[in-house]
């Protein structure tokens, strides 16, 4: 069985695509704008959903995942939603007190820099549901997702030890948070467990969406040595597939959606987030069975899992296939753990609620 087959048999396989044309996007100037077209006609006006993400929803990544989930939302469950980038603290505060001002029930903030500001807007406006992806704590009607993406980074680790030619493998990260940090350790530890002479290096940019410092970050790890490489940089990680694929004998994995589109040659597999699936909360809202508590995915969730590029199945060596579903066996089980939480995030392994 090939790598590619066994993992979407394990674990399934993606259920969204990148949302090219943005047909329901705020902007945010001083105050929010009404957002009626992706409302119009719907049930439960009265429950409005909002989502939050700190940079643009095109960049194939994490804010676009969030982006598909609240298009579900809208699809699926008929509730009028909107969205707005906010990508500075003082646009975050902002943005989350306008759509809780303005009476929406449930707002998504996507990412764990967005909880502080929260718990101080949910003091102001107790009846709005605020849901932090990536968040650390329950706080009144504030509470998280959390995602162990190390775990799928593991997995890709694996893979990128037993690839490696230099032994150097490289990492170019956004902005220093705990869940990235923790997705790094994740893909150091899976590719020293299989090949104990890997180095790493690592660059953080101080930015989601500034594309040439990600591909000048990259090409400075490349010259240092590194031909693996894995990101978890937002938008800025366009510029990481572009120095990978004007570079001979580098190869790279996504982070956070199915990246192999990006670079078809060169992108062996991806760290996957299914951001729709775990925003079925908005689900339990409706029918009035949400309670605020820690949500946590793993790959026994199927929300988080490593997916392969089936067009360069032919790297993979004989037997790393057999280690890898090993690996994740024991990563779902618990016995396993493939990178220690920071203490800043609540709760190693919270009890989770499989996705329907």
């Amino acid at each position: 069985m090939s790598l590619s087959v066994w993992i979407s048999s394990r674990f399934g396989t993606s259920t969204g695509h990148l949302v090219t044309q943005l047909s329901c996007k705020w902007l945010i100037s001083g105050a929010l704008l009404a957002l009626s077209a992706c409302g119009a006609g719907t049930k439960d006006a009265g429950l409005r959903v909002g989502l939050i993400t700190p940079g643009s929803v095109a960049d194939a990544a994490w804010n676009s995942g969030a982006y598909q989930g609240l298009i579900w939302i809208h699809d699926s469950l008929g509730l009028p939603v909107s969205h707005v980038e906010a990508r500075t603290p003082a646009e975050q505060d902002e943005a989350l007190r306008a759509y809780a001002a303005q009476g929406y029930a449930l707002v998504f903030a996507h990412g764990f820099e967005f909880q502080d500001a929260a718990e101080r807007v949910s003091a102001e406006y107790p009846t709005t549901t605020f849901i932090i992806t990536s968040g650390r704590r329950v706080h009144g009607r504030v509470a998280p997702l959390i995602f162990r993406l190390e775990e799928a980074s593991y997995l890709a680790g694996m893979v990128a030890g037993t690839l490696t030619r230099s032994n150097v493998i490289g990492f170019v990260g956004g902005i220093e948070l705990p869940p990235i940090e923790a997705a790094y350790q994740g893909w150091v530890n899976g590719a020293t467990a299989v090949n104990p002479r890997v180095r790493s290096r690592k660059v953080y940019l101080n930015s989601f969406d500034d594309a040439a410092a990600g591909r000048e970050a990259a090409l400075a790890l490349i010259r240092a040595g590194a031909d693996m490489f894995h990101h978890n940089a937002d938008a800025a990680a366009l510029g990481v597939f572009q120095a990978a694929k004007e570079s001979s004998g580098v190869y790279l994995f996504g982070s956070n959606a199915d990246q192999a589109h990006l670079a078809p040659e060169r992108v062996v597999g991806s760290a996957v987030i299914d951001l729709p699936r775990a925003l079925l909360v908005a689900r339990e809202l409706k029918e009035g069975r949400f309670t605020p508590k820690v949500e946590s995915f793993g790959l026994e969730s199927g929300v988080v899992r490593y997916v392969p590029n089936p067009a360069l199945d032919s790297l993979i060596p004989a037997g790393l296939t057999a280690r890898l579903r090993a690996a994740a066996d024991s990563i779902a089980a618990g016995t396993l753990i493939a990178a220690p939480r920071p203490a800043s995030m609540q709760a190693l392994r919270p009890l989770h609620r499989r996705p329907a």
